[in-house]
């Protein structure tokens, strides 16, 4: 670990670094390429302009996901200030933290700390400066590291909540989602909290097209993956040769979205020494979004060792925010 001082008046955690994400780029791209089928992790989504088209994502009318978990919280945030009462707040991927201001909020009395996590340091810098701004009396520790690795390095000392918002656990197979939750389990004290943000199953009606609006953003959010690896490992890949393609897998219940080529070419990674073939028709999986059910997601938790405490969902029943506690052993 090292300490990374940035523009911000608060130094940040630095466990993950510029090699090692291209080291984890250069070894997903390769996997996923001679996969069968070829598949890309969702996390190289998000370059700069990644992480621009996907504000806008949040924006549109299709895409519900993200308005509805924050008017969850700020219905919900004095309740689960209550019954959690922290004094130490992490949350993993945190981005901008927007969102999380509402729970810093209505945990004032017994917030101290508020440990924000992404792998973006630019990300990081602005929302620490911010929250500092903001909430003078709050101690904020930015941490730049993959959100699994976080788990190993959280501050010792007072009453913790991870928090994990946005839906992002659906962005993981069942095996990844059993781990994950497992490692915070472990990593959580007794009476120790997960704030967990997670999409319900709803019709196909109502979540395919907040994976595939009419205005195409998401479009061009799916291609941006290309533009990245063409931009870090030298590769060839002609965005525009590739249609965006979001479907509904009803017996796993999960949104796919995927890459199909629209004619047949073969692709060059340079810095990985790697052709790659691709037929009219072939699809690039690119991303993965569970939906959950209730009775569903309770079992992974308690499987994972955690107790749901609470559950808050919005009137129509499309997600849900869930606190689970570190039970004893």
């Amino acid at each position: 670990m090292t300490a990374h001082q940035s523009t911000s008046t608060s130094p940040l955690e630095v466990h993950l670094t510029d090699a090692d994400l291209a080291e984890a780029l250069r070894a997903d791209v390769h996997a996923g390429l001679t996969a069968h089928p070829k598949q890309l992790p969702p996390k190289w989504f998000y370059d700069a302009r990644g992480s621009e088209l996907f504000e806008q994502i949040t924006t549109l009318p299709e895409y519900y996901p993200t308005r509805t978990e924050r008017e969850i919280l700020r219905q919900g945030a004095p309740a689960i200030a209550a019954a959690a009462t922290p004094d130490v707040l992490v949350e993993l991927g945190s981005g901008s933290s927007e969102k999380t201001r509402l729970l810093l909020d209505a945990m004032a009395d017994t917030l101290t700390t508020y440990v924000p996590q992404d792998v973006s340091v630019s990300a990081l810098t602005g929302a620490v400066d911010a929250l500092a701004a903001s909430h003078p009396g709050l101690r904020v520790r930015g941490m730049v590291s993959d959100f699994t690795d976080t788990l190993h390095h959280l501050p010792a000392g007072g009453r913790r909540m991870i928090a994990f918002l946005g839906g992002t656990i659906g962005n993981m197979i069942p095996a990844e989602r059993a781990e994950f939750l497992a490692s915070i389990a472990a990593a959580l004290r007794p009476g120790e909290t997960l704030l967990l943000g997670a999409g319900l199953v709803v019709p196909p009606a109502v979540v395919v097209p907040a994976y595939d609006d009419a205005a195409g953003v998401t479009a061009e959010f799916d291609r941006n993956v290309l533009r990245v690896v063409n931009a870090r490992l030298h590769a060839d890949f002609e965005p525009d040769a590739f249609r965006h393609v979001a479907l509904w897998d009803a017996a796993n219940e999960w949104i796919e979205m995927r890459l199909e080529a629209t004619r047949a070419m073969r692709v060059t990674v340079a810095d990985l020494n790697l052709a790659v073939d691709f037929a009219e028709g072939e699809q690039l999986r690119t991303e993965i979004s569970a939906k959950f059910r209730l009775d569903g997601i309770a079992r992974e938790l308690a499987d994972a060792g955690l107790t749901l405490v609470h559950t808050w969902t919005d009137d129509d029943h499309r997600f849900a925010v869930l606190l689970a506690e570190r039970g004893r052993r």
